[in-house]
């Protein structure tokens, strides 16, 4: 029959001898393995155990377990960086700026209270602390804040070149420093405080009829005088040949006009405290002796 032929009688190869025929029993005691320590096929989900060794009695390789790598951390930074010793010094620094912080804090907050125990037994060190540079012009829970505008004003008698005597007009000193301050990010103590501390002082220490008690009241006639002189001579109030005789001082007082849902109504008319005139021909000469001793001093330092 031919080879290609499909049936019972269908050639099956070559024997062991070279004969056409069935695969005899050795043929597949070969193919399937034999009893005599061949390996034979694992079971399905049969797995080798590290160190085990095959039916071959060769032992089976087990992938080495590799070490995942760390990532290194990166540079200390801030304080984390700087040496023991330093990192000591620089929580110290902290530490100390902390409690001044602290101090200064609560320094302020006794100066705006109310007076209480700690302000009658310890009013001078606040003082010395918040004078002149942390002075706060408010006052914590103030029964009756400040609701007014208060101006104060100045003008003079000049007398002239000719023998004659004139009268300035009004120089508005407040607005003359509200203008100095308004736009400037770092203006000075003396253009914030100078003309309202003295303000403050003169009412402070004289009666309801403008007259000095004790021996301030006549300190803060004596402040107002020469603060006229400076500004009076700062914009030419005396002009050409002229001489300041005397001055005078006025106050201008407007309220403070509420916000509309309030409802509170205030009257906007101005009131005025004109002060009585004051010579300052005493102050020109005690500033001209000023004067002439510190050029005096000049002169023998030099020679």
């Amino acid at each position: 029959m031919d080879a290609y032929d499909k049936g019972s009688d269908a050639r099956q190869g070559l024997g062991r001898d070279g004969r056409e025929g069935p695969p005899g029993p050795d043929d597949a005691a070969e193919q399937t393995g034999g009893s005599d320590g061949t390996e034979e096929a694992s079971a399905p989900g049969e797995t080798s155990e590290p160190g085990e060794t095959g039916k071959t009695g060769e032992p089976v390789e087990v992938p080495e377990a590799r070490e995942v790598p760390v990532a290194p951390s990166g540079p200390r930074t801030g304080v984390a960086a700087l040496s023991p010793r330093y990192q000591v010094g620089a929580v110290a620094a902290l530490v100390a700026v902390a409690v001044a912080v602290c101090a200064h804090i609560g320094l302020v907050f006794l100066h705006v209270a109310p007076s209480n125990t700690l302000t009658k037994e310890h009013g001078s060190a606040v003082n010395e602390w918040v004078f002149p540079e942390f002075e706060q012009n408010w006052k914590l829970f103030a029964p009756n804040p400040l609701q007014q505008n208060v101006a104060v004003q100045v003008r003079a008698e000049v007398g002239t070149a000719d023998g004659g005597i004139r009268t300035t007009g009004w120089y508005d000193l407040s607005a003359e420093d509200g203008r100095a301050i308004d736009g400037n990010p770092l203006p000075s103590h003396t253009v914030q405080n100078e003309l309202r501390r003295a303000w403050d002082f003169f009412l402070s220490s004289h009666d309801s009829e403008d007259r000095p008690v004790g021996l301030r009241g006549s300190l803060s006639e004596t402040y107002l005088r020469r603060i006229a002189l400076l500004r009076l001579d700062r914009n030419g109030a005396a002009g050409p040949g002229g001489v300041v005789e005397r001055v005078q001082y006025r106050s201008r007082t407007t309220n403070v006009e509420p916000p509309p849902w309030s409802g509170e109504k205030v009257s906007d008319r101005p009131t005025y405290r004109e002060l009585p005139w004051w010579s300052v021909t005493p102050e020109r000469d005690d500033g001209n002796r000023d004067d002439g001793a510190r050029k005096d001093a000049g002169e023998g330092g030099a020679a």
